[in-house]
């Protein structure tokens, strides 16, 4: 059983406007130590996923179905009270956009010593000494923990927003685009700080990105999302070598080849579909290059492109395989 289940996931937003449909029976898994990528553009709920996972939706999203077994509990059947359990201590994040994640009128050392006196991980008098050992671990000095959020560059805010998701010893850590607004040089200290932490600490990452070379460097697996539903997923080497769902396709002939930098990038015309006008068939089929008359009619369903390699498309052999 693998450490973290998610099964047919459906999330939506009740807004004035009506109920969108923001993610659509999600489902996948995570194994202990090992690193999980998220992939697919903008609004495709990536993001809406994970923070169902932490329970922490805005007001307007509902969790309409759908399982998040970590450990054999399922989080979502979870109290409130039981549910601090779980969050932050077996489960934690590294939210996109650390400035605004940080409270800017507590000094960084403080929000971490909260964190670890709310969920007692340590005795109280330990909880300074922790803290730290928290800055020590990110490679940020403990010095600089009686400072506020807006003294700390971008990187150094990343670094301690990743302490803070570290604090409570949790066996998965979240990571929103946790390089996103940072220049390369401090994206790649970043991702080689995730890399390490894991190793030490035996971590199970989840890496929510835009940027699929970050994903061939840090990842075991690879879910494409696309328009609230799972496009494919697979293992990293599957995706980047034997991809079979054209979206999947289309992404990776659009990212920079480092063998062949002259090539001219591809694109993919058009855009995500809106949540508000979801297409009656495969979502991807309005921009799709290989599309047949079927696509425009019937949500494809995911089936086995090979073993353990799911894709939700009608053009993949084990789709034709299952008619």
């Amino acid at each position: 059983m693998s450490l973290l289940e998610v099964n047919d996931l459906t999330i939506e937003y009740h807004t004035e406007d009506g109920i969108f449909r923001a993610v659509d029976g999600l489902n996948f898994h995570l194994d202990q130590g090992k690193s999980l990528g998220i992939v697919g553009e903008s609004g495709c709920g990536k993001t809406t996923a994970m923070l169902a996972l932490m329970r922490l939706l805005p007001e307007s999203g509902r969790i309409v179905s759908g399982e998040v077994t970590l450990g054999g509990t399922n989080l979502l059947a979870l109290s409130t009270d039981e549910l601090r359990n779980y969050r932050w201590a077996r489960i934690s994040m590294i939210f996109q956009g650390a400035m605004n994640a940080l409270n800017p009128v507590y000094t960084v050392g403080k929000q971490i010593e909260d964190t670890l006196k709310l969920h007692k991980t340590v005795p109280s008098k330990m909880t300074k000494k922790t803290m730290e050992k928290l800055f020590d671990m990110v490679g940020v000095s403990s010095t600089r923990a009686n400072q506020y959020p807006h003294e700390y560059s971008g990187g150094m805010r990343q670094r301690a927003m990743i302490a803070m998701a570290l604090a409570c010893n949790p066996q998965i850590v979240i990571a929103d685009e946790p390089t996103t607004a940072l220049d390369v040089m401090v994206q790649a200290q970043i991702l080689d700080l995730l890399k390490e932490l894991q190793r030490e600490l035996n971590l199970s990452i989840i890496l929510v990105t835009h940027d699929l070379g970050v994903v061939a460097e840090l990842c075991d697996d690879v879910l494409v999302m696309y328009g609230g539903q799972l496009a494919e997923y697979a293992n990293t080497d599957r995706i980047y070598n034997n991809a079979v769902h054209p979206y999947t396709r289309r992404l990776l002939v659009a990212f920079p080849d480092i063998q062949n930098p002259e090539a001219e990038l591809a694109s993919i015309p058009g855009y995500p579909p809106p949540l508000d006008n979801l297409p009656p068939g495969c979502r991807f089929e309005p921009r799709c290059d290989v599309s047949v008359d079927i696509c425009s009619k019937k949500i494809p369903p995911e089936v086995e492109a090979a073993p353990d390699h799911l894709a939700r498309c009608v053009l993949v052999k084990g789709y034709r395989n299952n008619q």
